[in-house]
C-alpha cells in the first residue's frame, strides 16, 4: 500500500520522515524478535524511537521559532529558572 503525504512546513516534513522510519524500524524489530520476545524488544524499539521523534520535533519547532524571532528583531532576554524558586545556595565568603 503506497499512500502520499504533503508536508506544509519543515517541522512537518521532519516529522513525517522521522515517523515513517520508526514505523519501518517497529516492523523489522518485531520481524526479526524470537518468539516470546515480540512485545519486550518492539517495545523498547518504540521507546527509543519515540524519544528521537520528540527530540527531532522539538529541535525543528525551536529552530523555526528562533529564526522567526531572528526575523523579527527581537531582543535577547533571560529565561526564568524552572520552578521559579530562588536559590538556596548561599553567597561565597559565608558559612
Amino acid at each position: 500500500m503506497e499512500r502520499t503525504f504533503t508536508a506544509r512546513t519543515e517541522l512537518e516534513a521532519i516529522l513525517l520522515e522521522q515517523a515513517l522510519a520508526m514505523a519501518r524500524e517497529l516492523e523489522a524489530a518485531s520481524d526479526a524478535a524470537p518468539d516470546g520476545q515480540v512485545l519486550a524488544i518492539a517495545e523498547a524499539t518504540a521507546v527509543r524511537s519515540g524519544r528521537d521523534l520528540t527530540r527531532a520535533a522539538l529541535e525543528a519547532a525551536l529552530r523555526r521559532q528562533a529564526e522567526a524571532a531572528e526575523k523579527k528583531g527581537l531582543a535577547a532576554a533571560p529565561a526564568p529558572a524552572a520552578g521559579g524558586s530562588p536559590s538556596r545556595t548561599r553567597p561565597p565568603g559565608r558559612s
